[in-house]
């Protein structure tokens, strides 16, 4: 377990840095290669990050014998390519979310996954940080009472006009972008929901200048046990938002940035005791998600780790086939809302 990862980098992301430089290096980590379309930016990227060296494409990448891991921070469109090509290489894989453009796909990767017996694993590092655990220790303890509703917005300006996260031919989308945080928090709680939820109906609005591109959308959910959910997503709002919010039979919690906590780590609980607000802790998510992976690959630990309360089913482990069915909640979304699930580069 206290072996070092080699980990290869596709692409020159703005996200690697701290989704992934930063965690490597806090955790000892090595940066073996990296690939970019521009062989003069992964060198500008490697100088600056402390990167071994840079190879000449991706395929050389996922290929080269000194990388066990590769991590995936490219375009959506290219997350399902790449990580079957990763995985057909025999590599463990860290994927950006989502994995794949739509279900089908996903299902591919699944397949790969499966085939090749390497870990595989969505980048949903909030799920590692002590605002989602506590959040799910307040209903493991029954402090909140029984789960009656969910409210999860993940929201943000939006993006330059040529940013890819407008490009349906590389599977961009609001949902796709950040709904999917805010439908895959709600996939978490199916242990205190009597199961995962079910898109029950949705709207959304279309960027004028992307046809087919959602800038926002907002999707309600059903759970089993009778909790009902709301997700909402938007890349057109005024300022970033990130809150979950948990509403049981005894009171309520609140996380005000579930999605980046070492932005905010504020936990607000209001019962008929009174209300509180809890901090717990700036360590970033990405930290704490790298150091969860690394014990997947050298030791075989349980992603995600158990939580610190017993006495209720585990959560559904972070793999390929959870991620094909947070792909298959985005795709219905997508359908519900009257958009078409994104197509495959």
């Amino acid at each position: 377990m206290g072996e070092s990862l080699r980990i290869g980098l596709l692409g020159a992301a703005r996200i690697t840095e701290f989704a992934l430089v930063a965690p490597a290096r806090a955790g000892g980590h090595r940066l073996v290669a990296v690939a970019a379309r521009d062989r003069n930016r992964a060198q500008a990227f490697a100088d600056a990050h402390g990167v071994e060296r840079v190879v000449g494409s991706y395929a050389d990448l996922v290929s080269d014998p000194e990388v066990d891991v590769v991590y995936n921070p490219l375009a959506n469109g290219l997350h399902g390519p790449w990580n079957l090509a990763a995985l057909k290489a025999g590599k463990h894989v860290l994927s950006e979310k989502p994995s794949a453009s739509n279900a089908e796909e996903a299902a591919e990767v699944r397949d790969a996954a499966s085939t090749a017996g390497t870990v595989f694993m969505e980048g949903f590092h909030y799920l590692f940080h002590p605002v989602t655990r506590r959040l799910h220790e307040l209903l493991a303890t029954g402090e909140l009472g029984e789960l009656r509703h969910v409210e999860t917005v993940v929201a943000m300006p939006p993006p330059p006009k040529d940013d890819v996260r407008w490009s349906l031919a590389l599977a961009g989308g609001a949902v796709m972008d950040l709904g999917c945080y805010a439908l895959h928090a709600q996939r978490m709680l199916a242990p205190w929901a009597g199961g995962a939820p079910e898109v029950v109906s949705a709207r959304g609005g279309e960027r004028p200048q992307a046809p087919g591109v959602d800038a926002w959308l907002d999707a309600e959910l059903a759970f089993p046990g009778g909790a009902t959910g709301t997700a909402r997503c938007s890349m057109v709002h005024g300022a970033w938002q990130a809150t979950c919010r948990l509403v049981g039979t005894r009171g309520e919690a609140v996380a005000l940035d579930f999605v980046l906590p070492h932005q905010d780590d504020r936990v607000v609980v209001r019962t008929d005791s009174g209300e509180r607000t809890e901090e717990l802790g700036r360590t970033s998510s990405y930290t704490y998600q790298l150091e969860a992976f690394a014990a997947r690959v050298r030791g075989g630990q349980p992603l995600p780790p158990p939580d610190s309360v017993g006495g209720y089913p585990p959560l559904t482990p972070l793999d390929a086939d959870d991620a094909l069915a947070t792909m298959r909640l985005i795709d219905t979304a997508y359908e519900k809302a009257g958009f078409t699930p994104r197509p495959r580069s």
